[in-house]
């Protein structure tokens, strides 16, 4: 048997380098700015067609390269910040000038236009597949232009696996936010397809990410500052509204370079337990200076994790200035707004005491001999009439405790029903006398719709029952392209971010036709000049916003199609919510359209929806 082992060729092996550092179009983004970022420049230009599968460059005025380096860079292994082993443990670049471009160059094709500030001309090279086509001097700039053409041209099975537009510019912007907001002193722009998506002056931190994020995060963000011996944290944190259950607005920066950090994540969401919702996720965007010595950059490919010497103190360190900055600037408990509700005063064992109030019937301050007993007593005593009686008697009804009420409540397998008694009711008649009749339906705080059936009684959620009404409804309008939309009195003008911008120029047409009626007004501007006929009482750009919010989180978590995931979005957003009264009719129309549904029993997310209880099982409760 002969020998086996042999030498892989360096366009092969540079192939294979590719598949760890180039994942997608975002990986060659986000490698090409950070090497702009090293080369000390001050303007930094991203333009990309087709969501980086034709085109990507990245343009910048740094320091530029020699023609002997600019025909280094392209070779494994070749890197202008490495000189012994010890300095991978000392490094305060982002990267490795060269070592991704021998990746990039394997699988595309790449045309590099540089040139030094001292140099009277540059040097243009044009690479295909790792083999240098030609190189020539040229008249250019100061800096460094790197285009990227035809990704994976050369490796048709990687280019196969690629995701649509749409997907893959969503991974692009993140990567450009990212090195956007950890060097704000640097100028920046995102242009797709001749579409200007980002233009970001130089600036300081708190600016950079308002431009990132619109001008609304301005008045959301909370300053937080601490220094110690071991890290120096500085940044902002997101104001209790602005928690979203998707992760998303969540940044670290270790020394100017992005990490994901599930440890530090969790303490911030820690010290913010008593202010967010149960599945919120804080919003932060925080810079941590440390010693480099004491992290490990080089524990994942892309460097979006590392290894800190001791991350426990920088945990507490971390919580303790998110307690302090939260409540140096008085931020309080976040409301939820997805309840619509009154107010409720609880029901339990022990009710607050009825207040008592001593009253002297026969004082009169007009009389004439201060403290005597009127003659003739002209004012009526406390509820005199009969309808001052009632509502004496209904107040009252606030301060008495029902134990047997009480106790239902506590035990999830009982349910009660009660209404307040009438003029000809007695204590001891059925709560709700017209649900007694068939046909009829009436609500449990707000929440609950219970119908009479044959075989016992259906209790059925309101707001998921809507929820799957509207879902199918949406779904229908979308594959006919039936609009059905309530006009605005005052359309709206909404300024969006650059990749919510790109979210809903491919989903205008579904948008349109489920009735958000939205137009393009320029650049990232829009105009909402109609929401949906089941919509009412929004304001349409937080509308709008939460349901882009949940479109994403659908489209990355959930992996559903565009469609899908926007009917999902929209019925989330427009049903009806807990604890809002509804009328019989109203709640009769609900069960007739919901039991019209493909799938009247359970949510698109499959959230359970009916529940019957047969008079056997009604009969057990009483034994």
């Amino acid at each position: 048997m002969g020998d086996l082992i042999q030498l892989l060729p360096d366009s092969i092996a540079n192939q294979i380098a590719a598949g760890e550092v180039i994942q997608r179009p975002a990986s060659v983004v986000k490698e090409l700015m950070e090497n702009a970022i090293d080369a000390s420049a001050s303007t930094v230009h991203l333009l990309v067609k087709d969501a980086g599968k034709t085109l990507i460059r990245v343009t910048d005025n740094g320091n530029g390269m020699s023609a002997t380096d600019a025909r280094m860079a392209p070779v494994r292994h070749a890197t202008s910040k490495i000189k012994t082993a010890d300095d991978l443990f000392d490094l305060h670049t982002m990267g490795f000038r060269g070592e991704a471009l021998a990746s990039v160059v394997s699988i595309a094709q790449v045309e590099i236009r540089t040139k030094q500030e001292e140099a009277e001309i540059g040097v243009q090279l044009e690479i295909e597949g790792s083999e240098v086509i030609s190189q020539e001097p040229i008249t250019c700039k100061k800096g460094t232009s790197i285009s990227v053409k035809n990704l994976f041209y050369n490796v048709p099975a990687r280019r196969k696996f690629l995701k649509r537009d749409t997907v893959e510019m969503r991974h692009i912007i993140d990567e450009f936010e990212r090195v956007a907001l950890a060097n704000p002193e640097v100028m920046f722009t995102l242009s797709h397809n001749d579409n200007e998506l980002f233009h970001l002056p130089a600036s300081n931190f708190r600016q950079r990410v308002v431009g990132v994020f619109g001008k609304r995060y301005n008045e959301k963000l909370v300053p937080l500052s601490e220094e110690t011996d071991l890290v120096k944290i500085e940044g902002f944190l997101g104001k209790p509204e602005m928690a979203k259950k998707s992760r998303g607005e969540q940044f670290f920066f270790v020394n100017n370079r992005f990490i994901k950090s599930s440890y530090l994540h969790h303490a911030i969401k820690d010290a913010m337990s008593d202010m967010l919702q149960a599945e919120a996720q804080p919003s932060y965007f925080l810079h941590l200076q440390v010693n480099p010595s004491t992290i490990d950059v080089n524990i994942h490919p892309t460097k979006t994790e590392i290894k800190f010497e001791d991350e426990r103190a920088i945990y507490a360190i971390l919580k303790s200035a998110t307690r302090q900055a939260l409540g140096k600037h008085h931020v309080s408990p976040s409301l939820d707004f997805e309840t619509e509700t009154g107010f409720s005063i609880p029901l339990g064992d022990k009710m607050p005491a009825e207040p008592t109030i001593t009253v002297n019937p026969a004082y009169n301050p007009f009389d004439e001999q201060p403290g005597s007993m009127p003659k003739k007593q002209h004012a009526k005593t406390p509820a005199s009439t009969p309808r001052e009686r009632h509502n004496l008697e209904n107040w009252q009804k606030l301060y008495q405790a029902n134990p047997e009420l009480a106790n239902s409540i506590k035990d999830s397998s009982r349910f009660s029903f009660h209404q307040e008694e009438g003029p000809e009711d007695s204590p001891s008649a059925l709560p709700n006398k017209h649900a007694a009749t068939a046909g009829k339906a009436f609500q449990i705080h707000g929440k609950y719709i219970v119908a009479h059936i044959k075989s016992g009684l259906v209790m059925i959620h309101q707001a998921r029952a809507h929820e799957r009404v509207l879902y199918e409804s949406f779904i229908r309008a979308m594959a006919s392209k039936e609009v059905y939309s309530q006009q605005q009195l005052f359309p709206q003008t909404v300024t969006l971010p650059g990749g919510d911008s790109e979210i809903i120029h491919e989903i205008q047409p579904d948008l349109q036709a489920a009735g958000v009626d939205i137009r393009n007004f320029g650049a990232n501007t829009y105009i909402i000049q109609g929401l949906p006929t089941y919509v009412t009482n929004v304001d349409p750009q937080t509308f709008l916003e939460s349901i882009l919010e949940d479109y994403k989180n659908n489209l990355s978590e959930l992996k559903l199609n565009k469609q899908e995931s926007l009917a999902r979005s929209l019925s989330k957003k427009s049903g009806i919510k807990t604890g809002r009264t509804l009328s019989e009719e109203e709640m009769l129309n609900l069960i007739d359209e919901l039991f019209a549904c493909e799938n009247p029993y359970s949510t698109p997310t499959g959230k359970r929806i009916i529940n019957t209880f047969t008079l056997d099982t009604l009969d057990k409760l009483f034994n």
